[in-house]
């Protein structure tokens, strides 16, 4: 059996920065294990721009984005492994993979980074009526027909779900002269930044229409049309308010779920808003020596802060090793810090906080549930509130983000528990 520090599974822009973190904090030994045939991950097919101003002070494509880290990889001698498939990941960290040249594999870690990102929820999710057509796309399985095979999956679409993904796409396919019918959303507010809605939907022409979904798909063989209608508080379809539109293409963006098979198959405590795993201050799992980061933790908007984030866990990764290799010392305190969502607040990473663990200042990461206008942020400390910020607008499909100091928890000895929520006043 073959031995690594850091076992890291997942080549994408998580991986690739946990990776770049540990060598850069002393650890030798690391291998990346991903089954696509190129590192990079989604950012492979992302050929728009926008990505890197926090990380690399430009805008760059999603390409250029994963070429800085590969580059990194590369010059600092990082052992990776495409076309790996990883079958399984004992609480023991032996990881069980397979590739063409190695065949079937075994590795003990002393860590392991979960990395694996996330991915688009299926039509079957949905419950549309309709037989089987071809022409239903999810949108990211469009966007790499497009970007990277060279296919294109249709002339008149319409678009199902206002992520980000979908509406890029509209944007994508009105360039390469398909027209886009209109992009339809079953929630009263987009699931996308408001940056891609101006620049995707609104300066095209493309409308946005809320509290909308699609009812039933028309065609055999191939999409003919569907049919739209409004939709109640409840998400139910109103009689009456039905529209048919004619298209050959449906692109479906109706969500991402982080990718953890392999998470829940070791026995990791999950979170059921996230469906990700539950982490510590370090993004460590209930499982000593697993650390998970990304799109597998929870989804985010932008990938420079899915990169911060890694960044963050390779370093933590690499103490792990480090401590355990010379004789860890019990660094805890033996009482965890609750983070509870409350009012407003679908889920706040981490979920817990040792305080003799953290770092001089942690970030606490959450959305919101719906749409926000001039109210406030509040942090309580058990029942006493010590923050309360005012914003303009918070709407779900943004990350909102606090700083907490370590200086500022350590003056609550007694503290159980720390709750953010939404508060008009």
């Amino acid at each position: 059996m073959e031995t690594y520090d850091i076992v890291i599974i997942g080549g994408g822009p998580a991986g690739l920065a946990a990776a770049v973190s540990a060598r850069k904090n002393g650890i030798d030994r690391i291998v990346i294990l991903d089954r696509n045939p190129e590192l990079g991950g989604i950012l492979n097919q992302c050929i728009h721009n926008g990505f890197g101003l926090h990380t690399f002070q430009e805008e760059l494509t999603g390409p250029e984005y994963a070429g800085r880290f590969i580059e990194q990889i590369k010059a600092m001698g990082i052992e990776y492994r495409r076309n790996t498939m990883v079958l399984d990941v004992s609480p023991e960290k032996v990881i069980e993979a397979a590739n063409r040249e190695d065949g079937f594999f075994q590795i003990q870690a002393k860590a392991v980074i979960l990395a694996m990102g996330c991915r688009e929820r299926a039509r079957g999710a949905l419950n549309i009526p309709g037989y089987r057509p071809a022409g239903i796309y999810s949108a990211g399985t469009a966007q790499r027909f497009i970007n990277m095979e060279g296919y294109m999956p249709g002339r008149e679409v319409v678009i199902l779900g206002s992520g980000d993904i979908g509406l890029i796409m509209a944007r994508r396919m009105t360039l390469e002269g398909a027209k886009v019918k209109l992009v339809a959303e079953v929630m009263p507010y987009s699931g996308g930044l408001k940056r891609n809605i101006v620049q995707c939907l609104d300066d095209y022409g493309i409308p946005l229409k809320l509290r909308h979904t699609v009812i039933e798909i028309k065609g055999k063989e191939r999409v003919e049309g569907i049919v739209l209608a409004e939709v109640d508080n409840n998400g139910k379809p109103i009689p009456g308010t039905e529209e048919f539109y004619s298209c050959d293409t449906l692109l479906l963006s109706v969500g991402l779920i982080p990718e953890n098979e392999i998470s829940r198959k070791m026995g990791i405590d999950m979170n059921p808003v996230t469906s990700g795993p539950k982490v510590n201050e370090s993004f460590e799992t209930s499982i000593e020596g697993v650390f998970a980061c990304g799109n597998v933790l929870h989804v985010h908007d932008l990938v420079d802060f899915v990169s911060e984030e890694a960044a963050i866990v390779g370093e933590k990764a690499a103490s792990f090793v480090k401590e355990s290799g010379a004789g860890k010392e019990d660094k805890t305190s033996g009482r965890n810090v609750r983070l509870n969502p409350a009012e407003g607040v679908r889920y706040i990473v981490p979920q817990t906080i040792d305080i003799m663990r953290m770092d001089e200042k942690i970030t606490l990461r959450f959305r919101v549930d719906n749409v926000y206008k001039d109210s406030f942020i509040s942090v309580y400390f058990d029942e006493e509130r010590i923050l309360h910020r005012k914003f303009r607008i918070a709407v779900p499909g943004q990350m909102e983000k606090i700083m907490l100091l370590r200086e500022q928890i350590s003056k609550y000895p007694d503290l159980k528990s720390i709750t953010v929520k939404v508060e008009s006043e």
